[in-house]
């Protein structure tokens, strides 16, 4: 079964990983289980030069993995081959009840755009229909979407979890 999956979308710096962050703790605290995806537009390494896991993929391995006690991790070297796309990397996590996904912005997933005051830049719900509501700092007059405060994450989660058609867990 595909879990749920809603998108927190917007530019940089205007508070998206806060309010993803923010939303992961309300909806894992009614009781479903959440798993996230973070798009990065930069090379992301989260491994470290030197380390074992590090060497074993600058010898040339496809995938490391990396496993404690305490998590494990999983990386996949695209070594040239074009950045996999998001159902991709969603068939590869473990069941949950919902996902949500920071970024992946040109995605036609429901998404909320994050708006931030001092960030002068066009709003993404007049071009992309698939933003569904607006989480912002600051009044938006003329708003045809739902709008809700940054701070209000309950209300966010909310509409998130009506959204998508999930009820909280007993």
């Amino acid at each position: 079964v595909m879990p749920a999956l809603f998108c927190i979308t917007g530019y940089k710096n205007v508070g998206k990983t806060t309010l993803t962050e923010r939303l992961v703790r309300e909806i894992s605290s009614r009781g479903l289980i959440v798993s996230t995806i973070k798009h990065a537009h930069h090379r992301v390494d989260i491994d470290q030069s030197g380390r074992d896991s590090f060497r074993h993929r600058e010898a040339g391995a496809r995938e490391v993995a990396l496993v404690s006690g305490a998590r494990w991790a999983l990386m996949h070297e695209l070594r040239g081959e074009a950045e996999p796309p998001l159902s991709e990397i969603l068939s590869r996590l473990s069941p949950c009840d919902i996902v949500l996904v920071e970024g992946y912005k040109q995605d036609s997933h429901p998404k909320i755009e994050v708006r931030r005051t001092g960030v002068d830049r066009p709003p993404l719900a007049d071009k992309d229909e698939s933003v569904v509501a607006i989480a912002c700092d600051h009044d938006v007059p003329d708003a045809h979407l739902p709008v809700f405060h940054l701070d209000d994450v309950a209300g966010v989660a909310d509409f998130i979890l009506d959204h998508v058609g999930l009820e909280p867990a007993s």
